[in-house]
């Protein structure tokens, strides 16, 4: 089975924990050289993947993000300003997604169909985003994180399928039974052993789990007949990426496991059958 490989493209200060504590006047890009041995691990195995770009970012980078696309990657979006939906509100989400649009298909000539709100911030509260997002022509989001550890947790949605699945207009936990709703929401990988949900889908659970419980849960997700989704940032997979000091336990989670990512990546490249989030869906 397929299963999806995707890369969320922002820089080392655009996590929701760092960006409060990174004055402007030092944040210094790297996301070219933090997302190279990324691309070059991905033409090794011969995988393409899903780009979900920052569109401040492409604006920078616009000759990174043609390469990308040139390469075979499907590029998406990520939003313009890397702001959590629940910050935006509706208008300010809507002019967002608008202009990562219009910047990102100026670079590919390509309609782009594919979405990841920041910080995993489409939930029941800003389930409206999906509105927005299919009549401006989106196919899929991939946003939902189907757990929550608690209720002050940044992201997740307990009670969430685990499967890709059309949402309803109302209660993002239930699938639709309107006909014309069209677009799909893949939802980030969690696994279940012995009934308890346990994340698997990359970021820190990437980085704190050992490789073989990882490509353990993939066959189980694989058996269940479900395709895994994988996500990684460049700069958890580069050993560059600037430390800063943040409150416990926020740098911890940051930094764990950042020197050791890219051959937990490369693990599951040899395991695995990995494509894009568009091919998966819609081919």
């Amino acid at each position: 089975m397929q299963n999806a490989f995707t890369v969320d493209l922002e820089d080392w200060y655009h996590p929701e924990f760092v960006t409060k504590f990174v004055p402007a006047h030092l944040r210094k890009d790297q996301v070219e050289d933090a997302v190279k041995p990324l691309l070059q691990l991905l033409n090794k195995y011969n995988v393409s993947a899903t780009f979900f770009v920052v569109g401040e970012v492409a604006e920078r980078h616009p000759e990174l993000i043609e390469k990308i696309y040139e390469e075979g990657h499907e590029v998406a979006s990520h939003g313009y300003s890397h702001k959590r939906l629940h910050e935006l509100g509706k208008e300010k989400f809507e002019e967002d997604i608008r202009k990562s649009t219009t910047i990102l298909e100026s670079l590919i000539k390509e309609k782009i169909i594919g979405f990841r709100a920041p910080s995993y911030s489409i939930d029941q509260d800003t389930i409206w985003a999906l509105d927005i997002l299919e009549n401006l022509g989106y196919k899929y989001d991939s946003s939902v994180f189907p757990l929550r550890f608690r209720k002050k947790s940044l992201y997740g949605i307990r009670n969430a399928p685990l499967y890709p699945y059309s949402p309803s207009k109302e209660d993002i936990t239930k699938e639709s039974d309107d006909k014309n709703r069209k677009i799909i929401e893949f939802p980030l990988s969690v696994v279940k052993f012995a009934g308890v949900k346990i994340p698997v889908a990359g970021g820190a659970y990437l980085r704190l789990f050992p490789p073989q419980f990882i490509i353990l849960a993939i066959k189980k997700i694989n058996k269940e007949k479900r395709p895994a989704i994988i996500y990684v940032h460049p700069w958890e997979t580069y050993e560059k990426t600037p430390r800063i000091k943040l409150p416990f336990p926020h740098g911890q989670i940051t930094y764990y496991g950042i020197n050791s990512a890219l051959k937990k990546v490369e693990s599951l490249l040899k395991n695995f059958k990995f494509g894009t989030v568009r091919n998966i869906l819609f081919h």
